[in-house]
């Protein structure tokens, strides 16, 4: 049962993703150009994620353990060197692809070569960063 509801909640996230704009790499490049032909429209699909999730988030704040455990736990309120970089990294491959790891997967559904680049590209980064991390916490430590 768990594997059903995975599935139709990765599809509506896909649709959801899809019917919003996110899949289409111009709008969100659109979305990243404050100072040249801005558009906002992608502040609805952000607001529509980050705002039920904060209310989660809230309404779980000393409840049950059952209910608590079934939302992931809000992030560490700290600004280290890996949430630096990796938001930076996040941020740049975004502005300059205008896919993230969701749409990048959305978009695979109705083809293309860019999205094919970017989730290869992706995957690598994913599997190369533990290793990287590693070397650079090694060569020199965070503090």
């Amino acid at each position: 049962m768990r594997a059903v509801v995975s599935f139709l909640t990765g599809g509506l996230f896909g649709l959801g993703l899809l019917i919003s704009g996110m899949t289409d790499t111009t709008k969100v490049q659109g979305w990243l150009d404050v100072f040249g032909d801005w558009d906002p429209t992608l502040a609805f699909v952000m607001g529509g994620a980050i705002i039920p999730m904060a209310i989660a988030w809230r309404f779980t704040i000393g409840r049950k353990p059952v209910l608590a455990a079934a939302f992931p736990a809000p992030p560490e309120p700290r600004i280290g060197r890996n949430l630096v970089i990796g938001s930076t990294l996040f941020g740049a491959g975004w502005g300059l692809a205008g896919l993230c790891p969701g749409p990048a997967l959305a978009s695979l559904s109705y083809g293309g070569t860019g999205g094919l680049v970017f989730l290869a590209a992706m995957l690598a980064g994913m599997m190369l960063t533990p290793g990287l991390r590693v070397r650079f916490d090694r060569a020199v430590p965070a503090t």
